[in-house]
């Protein structure tokens, strides 16, 4: 575990560092009734989440060109983000109603699907020497690549509105003291300083998840202890920390008072209106500012989430969701086909034309353009300067799938860093057990 980790932490300092989505079911008969038309197409299914329209044109745009190149069509299927999600594909998977692509989380989510059972193996692919090793490992299960990227890495940190942070006179913060005196400052003149959006819980997750940079540079081996049941969340202070910037946000009040109502979509635009100035967030949100306030989309920018040491200042980083091959497709040969040209550089050109990168690629030899967002252009020297870190779930299988839940409920006040700390050690717990880790 630790020379994987080694081996994530070493790509990610040295590449110029989200979500990202396809899908495909076959669907036998539409493809008999075109062969007997002499066109010989075949449809391929393919499911992505909902969160991100501007993905969708990505796809679109690499699927159109695909159906020209090969006559494959594609169909694309929308399923929810968050635990709906999950517990979707995992319903589907099980009773073998799964499209024939799939665009879901890497690293221990994927894990939660057992790949070895219902995706394609695409070790000995082609394409596979393309990809990341950084990437790679969050879509290696016993030694077999089973994804190919979505989109590009993700950061974790905080968005912000720059027009207001320079109405108030304010820098970015590099410790967590004064990213806390910015709040009172934006408190003091009437906004909202930290945007809660927890109607979609998954973003109730982010300040902890956001934190492993600042946990790992006081606790490096922690992924590995916490794995291996020599660690807790509630017992590793760093760690613990993660819950108690949660908890402090809401103590103080710092977000606006319906973060309980108030949904993702309206979140980025409490950002971009100024009325919310930062939001704890990853940065695959971009590319959906983009797309819905493209004349405001170079007005946000982007910081790490700070720890205590302005010298332990850096990023935590989110390997893409993967693209994966549902193992009983009738088409895999064409699912094959179709990862193949998304994966190459003119895929990658058509899917990136509809797509501002909201970080580095994950694919060898491409680089992004000059016009890449300003919070993008944020975030980059920390990659250069190898300041990055992985998120804790691509560094060990464990995340429970309560944690969204937990973390509504700390960040909502109805429990206490520690309480939801424990409460999350129990779920991790569970879960453990089930993947059968030794120690448990």
């Amino acid at each position: 575990m630790m020379k994987a980790k080694k081996k994530i932490l070493a790509v990610l300092s040295t590449t110029a560092l989200f979500a990202g989505i396809l899908a495909g079911c076959g669907s036998a008969d539409k493809d008999k009734e075109s062969a007997s038309k002499g066109g010989g197409s075949t449809t391929l299914t393919f499911l992505m989440d909902n969160q991100s329209p501007a993905q969708m044109e990505g796809v679109k745009a690499v699927s159109a060109e695909i159906e020209k190149k090969y006559n494959i069509k594609t169909e694309i299927e929308t399923r929810p983000g968050g635990t709906e999600g999950d517990n979707l594909i995992k319903t589907r998977l099980s009773t073998g109603d799964m499209s024939d692509l799939i665009s879901y989380n890497s690293g221990s989510l994927l894990q939660a699907l057992n790949p070895e059972k219902n995706f394609v193996d695409l070790t000995n692919e082609p394409y596979a020497d393309k990809l990341l090793d950084t990437f790679k490992t969050a879509v290696t299960v016993n030694k077999k690549v089973y994804g190919v990227p979505a989109a590009n890495f993700s950061a974790g940190g905080w968005l912000y509105n720059k027009k207001v942070y320079k109405e108030l006179g304010l820098s970015v913060p590099k410790t967590w003291d004064e990213l806390m005196a910015n709040n009172e400052k934006i408190k003091a003149a009437g906004k909202t300083a930290v945007i809660g959006t927890y109607k979609d819980t998954w973003t109730s997750q982010v300040i902890v998840l956001a934190d492993n940079y600042n946990v790992l540079a006081e606790a490096p081996s922690f992924p590995d202890d916490f794995t291996a049941n020599k660690a807790k969340m509630a017992t590793t202070p760093a760690a613990l920390r993660s819950f108690e910037k949660l908890e402090e946000i809401n103590k103080k009040g710092y977000m606006n008072k319906d973060f309980n109502a108030t949904g993702y979509e309206a979140g980025l635009k409490m950002l971009v209106d100024g009325t919310g100035v930062q939001y704890p967030i990853i940065s695959f949100a971009l590319p959906n500012i983009a797309k819905l306030y493209p004349d405001q989309i170079d007005n946000i920018g982007f910081f790490p989430q700070p720890g205590d040491s302005a010298d332990k200042n850096g990023v935590t980083a989110w390997a893409p969701n993967g693209l994966y091959i549902n193992k009983a497709s009738e088409h895999v040969d064409e699912a094959k086909k179709w990862l193949e040209f998304f994966v190459s550089p003119e895929g990658q050109e058509l899917y990136m034309s509809k797509v501002t990168p909201d970080g580095p690629s994950a694919i060898k030899d491409i680089k992004l353009s000059d016009n890449v967002y300003a919070a993008v252009k944020d975030m980059l020297p920390y990659f250069n300067e190898g300041k990055t870190a992985p998120a804790l779930e691509f560094l060990s299988p464990l995340k429970g799938p309560n944690l969204q839940q937990i973390t509504s409920e700390v960040g909502g006040g109805m429990k206490s860093a520690k309480e939801g700390a424990k409460a999350y050690d129990s779920d991790v717990e569970k879960q453990a057990k089930q993947l059968g880790l030794k120690g448990w």
